[in-house]
């Protein structure tokens, strides 16, 4: 917001025409999906000429991209305050699983839109983005191992796993949960609390040792 107060007058119009731009895009491939909505639906619905969408955007592959990015930053942005902030291993994690789950559900018609359109072989606008996203999830996996390694060095941990594995099985387990609600989120609500996904982690299943 600071950067935005600093920007001039044109240039904040600039950015909300975008911003709407971007809004009304993902509303319309929501609904229909990406290949049955055209610039001019777009710019119709947003009450543009079609001349000012593409002042902002090449094409249509370039406006879903944008989209994607967008949302791609928030979670950037918001998880790694989440992993910087927190007084100890603990802490760190539990602000990563509440934060991931609140970036997810703020932003779950952008990524019900993802996961559906890049299903398809045929979806080819995933290709220039796809890599950075995954690297972007490569890098807070290990992010995520960091914690667990030095919680481990810390004696906070046991070493039961590679720290490595153990981040793919809490962000397996946190998608899990995100996707559960993204089918029903009324039968499924992704906990208000961390520590109910945390405690599988911490608390174990097995309530005695196994015998034999």
């Amino acid at each position: 917001m600071a950067q935005e107060k600093k920007l001039s007058r044109r240039e904040r119009e600039r950015l909300r025409q975008r911003q709407d731009i971007l809004a009304v895009a993902l509303e319309l491939f929501s609904l229909k999906g990406y290949h049955n909505v055209s610039m001019n639906e777009i710019a119709e619905k947003s009450e543009f000429a079609v001349g000012t969408l593409y002042n902002f955007f090449s094409n249509k592959e370039n406006l879903y991209q944008s989209i994607m990015i967008d949302i791609s930053d928030k979670f950037k942005q918001s998880l790694n305050m989440a992993l910087e902030g927190g007084q100890n291993e603990i802490e760190k994690l539990w602000n990563y699983v509440r934060t991931v789950g609140e970036v997810f559900m703020e932003n779950h018609s952008a990524v019900r839109l993802y996961h559906a359109e890049t299903r398809g072989t045929s979806f080819n606008v995933k290709s220039g983005f796809e890599a950075d996203v995954r690297k972007q999830y490569e890098d807070f996996q290990q992010q995520v191992a960091t914690i667990f390694q030095r919680g481990m060095k810390k004696k906070r941990f046991n070493k039961i796993a590679d720290p490595y594995h153990l981040a793919v099985a809490l962000n397996s387990t946190i998608n899990g949960f995100l996707f559960l609600w993204l089918e029903d989120s009324e039968k499924h609500p992704y906990p208000e609390d961390p520590d109910v996904i945390l405690n599988i982690f911490f608390k174990g299943l097995l309530a005695e040792p196994p015998r034999g």
